[in-house]
């Protein structure tokens, strides 16, 4: 427990119910020292799993700057097992800037941060921010030891961010991708014991933890990576959103407005690598291939086309124009388009998504990699 937790509970109702001593303390008053001294470490090295919560806007803090300076921090961080995190505070505390950032961060180690209920708060206010049910913190960690292994051994490579693609050394040709959703991919398919290497255009989002990221920027560079990478995937994912056009030609020097005429300026386009249609024409039979389609109509039809055309197993379709969904949100509305079937699903956060997405790959590589077995 920290200091403040025990203002609310006290520490000698925790030890009744667990029938365990309950560490408030970095030092242990005398004759209260564990038989290590370094007590926090055997924890961190004990423990498969770790669930705070509730948890404040100062503990999420002081982990994502990595502060250890209570019992609680400082056996998070010694931690090896997983560390799940259910966030519990005052809506206008929830929506402060520096807790999303924060939160951000503990993903990118992670971390699971298991989403706050809606509802009446502590202080009458109604809002985002209750701690989730304990059953639900429960059914978490359950789904995280039956899914931990799941992808032990396996090889997947997923693409994510958008490419710019220059016209000068200052301008580009991009999109407004943000890269969440590959990063996202990336974290779940870590997490269930995959060997992950992400193929990033530019972003702005920290590197994931235990994963292999090689960075591009232009759609070139990020064919080149995949062509390197694809070979060995068990699992192929192309989130990324490449730039379908790059000019034919780069100026080595800024263009300057002043030296233009009146006349509008035209930039001559090529085609960029299809990245998704090479990798489809030369997969493996065991392989799985995934592919993204951000449309603004015909949602399912452009799925089910890009689903043939690019010899995809599994086509994500995702609005691009729906609040909440699409570019730069923390939530997405899918639908799972497979070879004559559709999996729409409800709003979710994006690693919701992830894990959702990776469930209907892992069923299809199981499908393909399990000997079969014959009557006799």
């Amino acid at each position: 427990m920290t200091p403040a937790a025990s203002h609310f509970i006290a520490p000698l109702t925790f030890a009744s119910l667990a029938k365990y001593p309950v560490a408030l303390s970095m030092f242990p008053a005398p004759g209260d020292e564990p038989a290590s001294g370094s007590w926090h470490i055997d924890w961190g090295l004990w423990a498969d799993a770790m669930v705070i919560a509730p948890a404040t806007a100062s503990t999420i803090a002081k982990l994502a700057a990595g502060i250890s300076d209570n019992a609680l921090t400082v056996i998070a961080t010694a931690l090896r097992g997983k560390l799940f995190v259910a966030p519990a505070m005052d809506t206008d505390m929830y929506h402060y800037p520096a807790l999303s950032r924060n939160l951000q961060t503990l993903r990118s180690f992670g971390v699971e941060v298991i989403p706050v209920g809606e509802g009446e708060l502590a202080s009458g206010l109604i809002g985002p921010g209750r701690m989730a049910e304990p059953t639900e913190i429960a059914n978490r960690i359950a789904a995280h030891f039956a899914r931990s292994c799941s992808l032990q051994s396996r090889r997947v490579l997923i693409t994510a961010g958008p490419t710019h693609e220059p016209i000068d050394p200052v301008r580009f040709i991009a999109n407004h991708s943000s890269g969440k959703m590959g990063y996202a991919l990336a974290e779940e398919a870590r997490d269930r014991g995959a060997h992950v290497t992400l193929v990033s255009g530019p972003t702005s989002l920290p590197q994931p933890v235990g994963v292999d990221v090689v960075h591009v920027i232009t759609a070139e560079q990020m064919a080149a990576a995949v062509d390197a990478c694809s070979n060995e995937a068990d699992i192929i994912i192309a989130a990324a959103a490449v730039a379908d056009f790059t000019p034919t030609h780069t100026a080595q020097q800024k263009l300057k407005r002043r030296q233009m005429t009146e006349a509008e300026l035209h930039i001559q386009l090529r085609p960029t690598h299809d990245i998704l249609r090479a990798v489809g024409e030369r997969k493996r039979a065991e392989q799985v291939l995934i592919g993204f389609a951000l449309e603004t109509e015909r949602l399912v039809e452009s799925a089910q086309a890009k689903l043939r055309e690019k010899n995809c197993d599994l086509v994500i379709a995702n609005p691009a124009t729906e609040a909440g969904a699409g570019f730069g949100a923390d939530t997405n509305r899918v639908t799972i388009v497979g070879h004559g079937t559709e999996q729409p699903l409800p709003m979710m956060t994006k690693r919701e998504c992830a894990a959702a997405i990776l469930d209907a790959a892992e069923q299809l590589l199981d499908a393909r990699t399990t000997p079969q077995t014959t009557s006799p």
